[in-house]
C-alpha cells in the first residue's frame, strides 16, 4: 500500500500556492505604490546618493643631482571651495547653517584677510555673499563649488583656512571642500632650469627639459577610487592604488652648475652680452656636470629661457678649425711642419679676400700648421683645406663626418638640433644649399655650417679622450622606492674619430694654443689647459653680416688638466659690437670655471703637512695626549722623550700649571677630584698643591689667566 495520500498533500500544496500568490501581489502593489505615490520621496533620496569614479593622481617622481640633492620635487597644493547648499535643511528648505554664517562671516572674512592680505576683509565678505546668494540653473540658491581663493595654496596655508569657523566642519556639514594637486618645486631655484625642465601647473603636465623627456617615468600611473555620497557624507572606496613615479638621478653637479652660472652671468654683465652658454662634461663618461643657458630679458637681467646649448645652431667660427686640421692630419696630407705662406694677412681666394685678424699689422708671413692654429690664422687653415681638397670637397666633408663633428648625439632632451654640414651640390637653386668655389675655404674656418655648442664640446671631449667620442649623458639612474631599477651606462658613439697619431698631434697643438697662442687667458698657473678660441660674426636672417651693428659669437672650447684630462668645457657668448674676443672673453669664463672645478676637487692629505726639519712641534702637556699622539703619528713626526707626557702617579694631584682648561679638568676628574674652573685661558694656579695625596670628596679650584 502506497504511503502517499493525495487527500492530505494536495490541499497543502494549494494553500502554499495561494500564500505565494498573495505575496506576489503584495510585492507588485508595493512597487506600484513606490513608483507612483512615493515617487517624489525616493527621487529626493536618490539625489542624495551619488557614486562617482574619481581618478587618483600619483606623486610625481623627484629629479636629483649626481650626489642625490633634490633639484625638482613634488609637493601638494590645494584649491579651496565652499558648497553653500551643503548641510541639512528644515521643513521650508532653509539651511540650518544660515545662522552660523550670519554669526561668523565677519570673523571668517577677517581671518581670510590675515591669511591673504592682498584682499581686504570687505572684499572677502562681498565675494562670499555673492556665492551664497547665487541662483543656480536648477533654481536652487547658493553656489555648489565657489572658490574661496582663486589660486593654489600650499599645505600650511590650507591648514590655516581649514581651521576657520564653518570651514572646519565636515564637507557635508560645513560645505568646505578642496582639490589637491601635485606642484613642482625647485629647491635650488633657477639652477639648470631649462635642463631640469618645468611642468604646466594648471595641467599637471611636463613642459620641457628632463621633465618632458622622462615624463612617462616621472608621472607614474593614476589610481581609481569610487566616491559614494550617502545622505550628507562622502565615502571613498579605493579600487586601484596609484603608482608613484620614478626618481631620476641626473649627472648635474650642483656646485659646478652654480659656479658655471655665476661665471657666465658675471662676464655677460661686464661685456653687455645678449646670451651665454657653458657646458662642462666629464671626459671619460660624457657626464654633463653643468649646462648654462643665460639670455638677457627685457628687464636687463639674465635668466634661463631657452636651452641654447642644445638648440642654438650657428656658425661656430674658429673652434671649427680644429676639425678641419684634424681631417687633414688624419688623411696625412699635411703634418705640423708644413709651412703656409700667409703673407701680409690678406689672401685672394676665388675672388674674395680671406683675412687674418692681424692683417692691419702685417699678418703672420710664413707659419707652419701648428702655429696656424695657435694664432688662429684664417689664411693658414683655408689655404691648406682648399689646396688639398679643392678638387674633391666631398672628401673633406666626409672627413668632417668621420671625425664626429657632424655626429647625431641622440640626446634625450626635446629641442636638440643636429649639426648642419652640407655635402657639395652645385646644381641646386636653393641659396642655403648651393656650393660655390668659396664655400670650402670659408667652411674650413667655421662658416657656412650650423652647429650647436653641445656638438662642439662632444667633439673636443673626444680629442681629450684619445679619440673616443662619448654621448653626452644627462641621467645616470632610475630609482623606485629607494632601489635602483635601471642604470644608464655611458654610451660610446665612436671608438675612434681619427688615427692615434693625429689625435696626439692635435692634443699637443691645443696645449700650445693656451700656453703660447691666443688662448692664454683660459690657462691656469696650477694645471695645464688645452683648447681653442673662436670669434665669428653672427649672420642676420638673410645670411648677411653687414646690416647694422655687427654681432659676434665668441667661444672657447677645451679641456683640463691637459696632461690627464678630466673635464671638457665650452663657453659661448653672444654680444653686439666691438671689442669682441673669444680668447679674451669666453676664455676668461673658461678660466674661472676650470680653476673653480679643480679647487672643488682638490683633496689634501695630512701627509702634505709633514716636514720634520721646519715644523714646530709644541710641547705636549700632561693632559689628554691621545689627540696629540694621533696628529704627530699621522704626520710621521717622532716624539722626543721630553715631549711625551710625564708619568705621574694616579693617587696624587698633578701640576696643572700651563695646561688648558680641558686638560686640567681631565687630569683631575680621572683621579676622582671635583674640578672648579675660574677664568679663561691657561692654568696659572691651583688651590691644591701638586704632589698632594688624593682623598675621597676632594675638590680643586683651577685658576685660569
Amino acid at each position: 500500500m502506497s504511503r502517499f495520500s493525495s487527500d492530505k498533500v494536495m490541499p497543502r500544496y494549494f494553500a502554499i500556492a495561494v500564500i505565494l500568490t498573495f505575496i506576489g501581489f503584495a510585492i507588485i502593489g508595493k512597487a506600484m505604490y513606490i513608483m507612483t505615490a512615493k515617487k517624489t520621496y525616493w527621487t529626493q533620496v536618490a539625489s542624495r546618493l551619488k557614486r562617482d569614479s574619481v581618478s587618483v593622481k600619483p606623486t610625481r617622481g623627484n629629479i636629483l643631482s649626481s650626489d642625490g640633492q633634490l633639484m625638482a620635487s613634488s609637493i601638494p597644493e590645494y584649491k579651496v571651495f565652499i558648497d553653500f547648499q551643503a548641510g541639512a535643511t528644515d521643513s521650508i528648505g532653509n539651511h540650518n547653517r544660515d545662522s552660523l554664517w550670519e554669526a561668523n562671516i565677519d570673523t571668517i572674512c577677517y581671518e581670510l584677510n590675515q591669511i591673504f592680505p592682498s584682499r581686504s576683509t570687505a572684499e572677502f565678505k562681498a565675494h562670499l555673499l555673492e556665492g551664497k546668494h547665487k541662483v543656480m540653473k536648477n533654481g536652487t540658491v547658493g553656489a555648489r563649488h565657489w572658490a574661496i581663493w582663486p589660486k593654489r595654496i600650499d599645505y600650511n596655508t590650507f591648514c590655516e583656512v581649514h581651521k576657520l569657523p564653518i570651514f572646519c566642519e565636515r564637507p557635508g556639514v560645513g560645505g568646505f571642500h578642496w582639490e589637491e594637486y601635485n606642484s613642482r618645486r625647485h629647491p635650488f631655484g633657477s639652477l639648470a632650469w631649462r635642463t631640469i625642465g618645468d611642468v604646466y601647473v594648471a595641467k599637471d603636465s611636463a613642459k620641457n627639459g628632463l621633465e618632458l623627456s622622462y615624463d612617462s617615468l616621472l608621472r607614474g600611473t593614476n589610481g581609481l577610487m569610487h566616491r559614494r555620497k550617502v545622505l550628507s557624507k562622502y565615502l571613498d572606496i579605493p579600487v586601484l592604488s596609484p603608482v608613484d613615479g620614478c626618481d631620476i638621478v641626473t649627472t648635474i653637479d650642483v656646485s659646478m652648475q652654480d659656479l658655471a652660472e655665476r661665471a657666465v652671468v658675471d662676464e655677460l654683465k661686464e661685456i653687455g652680452g645678449e646670451m651665454g652658454v657653458a657646458i662642462l662634461m666629464e671626459v671619460k663618461t660624457g657626464d654633463v656636470k653643468a649646462i648654462v643657458n643665460m639670455s638677457r630679458a627685457a628687464d636687463g637681467e639674465y635668466y634661463e629661457m631657452v636651452n641654447n646649448a642644445i638648440s642654438y645652431r650657428c656658425e661656430p667660427g674658429s673652434v671649427f678649425k680644429v676639425a678641419s686640421f684634424l681631417v687633414a692630419l688624419d688623411d696625412g696630407v699635411v703634418d705640423t711642419s708644413y709651412v703656409i705662406h700667409t703673407g701680409s694677412g690678406v689672401l685672394e681666394m676665388h675672388g674674395r679676400p680671406m683675412k687674418d685678424h692681424n692683417w692691419r699689422r702685417g699678418g703672420y708671413q710664413d707659419i707652419n700648421v701648428a702655429r696656424a692654429l695657435e694664432v688662429s690664422s684664417n689664411i693658414g687653415v683655408s689655404h691648406v683645406i682648399d689646396k688639398f681638397y679643392g678638387s674633391n670637397p666631398t672628401k673633406y666633408v666626409q672627413g668632417l663626418y668621420r671625425v664626429g663633428i657632424h655626429e647625431d648625439l641622440k640626446l634625450p632632451l626635446v629641442g636638440y638640433h643636429t649639426p648642419w654640414i652640407r655635402m657639395p651640390d652645385t646644381k641646386t637653386t636653393d641659396r642655403t644649399k648651393y656650393w660655390s668655389k668659396t664655400t670650402l675655404p670659408w667652411m674650413s674656418i667655421g662658416y657656412e655650417t650650423q652647429i650647436a655648442p653641445i656638438n662642439t664640446v662632444a667633439f673636443y671631449n673626444a680629442i681629450a679622450n684619445n679619440g673616443k667620442m662619448m654621448q653626452p649623458r644627462f641621467v645616470k639612474q632610475l630609482i623606485k622606492d629607494g632601489q635602483v631599477i635601471k642604470e644608464f651606462e655611458p654610451v660610446v658613439l665612436k671608438e675612434r674619430i681619427a688615427k692615434p697619431q693625429a689625435i696626439k698631434t692635435m692634443q699637443t697643438i691645443l696645449e700650445h694654443v693656451v700656453s703660447q697662442g691666443l688662448g692664454r687667458k683660459a690657462g691656469s698657473k696650477m694645471f695645464k689647459v688645452a683648447g681653442k678660441t673662436g670669434t665669428a660674426q653672427v649672420a642676420d636672417q638673410y645670411g648677411g653680416y653687414h646690416s647694422g651693428t655687427t654681432r659676434y659669437w665668441l667661444s672657447f672650447a677645451g679641456y683640463f688638466p691637459a696632461d690627464d684630462p678630466r673635464y671638457t668645457c665650452i663657453v659661448c657668448l653672444k654680444k653686439s659690437g666691438l671689442p669682441a674676443s673669444g680668447g679674451g672673453m669666453s676664455g676668461v669664463v673658461f678660466h674661472r670655471i676650470s680653476e673653480g672645478v679643480m679647487a672643488q676637487n682638490l683633496k689634501l692629505s695630512v701627509e702634505d703637512a709633514r716636514d720634520e726639519k721646519s715644523i714646530f712641534v709644541p710641547d705636549v702637556k700632561e693632559g689628554n695626549v691621545v689627540p696629540a699622539d694621533y696628529v704627530l703619528n699621522s704626520l710621521q713626526i717622532k716624539k722626543k722623550p721630553a715631549l711625551s707626557a710625564k708619568k705621574v702617579s694616579a693617587d696624587i694631584i698633578p701640576d696643572l700649571t700651563g695646561m688648558g682648561a680641558r686638560d686640567a679638568v681631565y687630569q683631575l676628574e680621572r683621579r676622582g677630584v671635583k674640578s672648579i674652573v675660574k677664568g679663561r685661558g691657561k692654568v696659572k694656579s691651583q688651590s691644591i698643591y701638586s704632589g698632594t695625596a688624593v682623598k675621597q670628596g676632594m675638590a680643586c679650584v683651577v685658576y685660569l689667566e
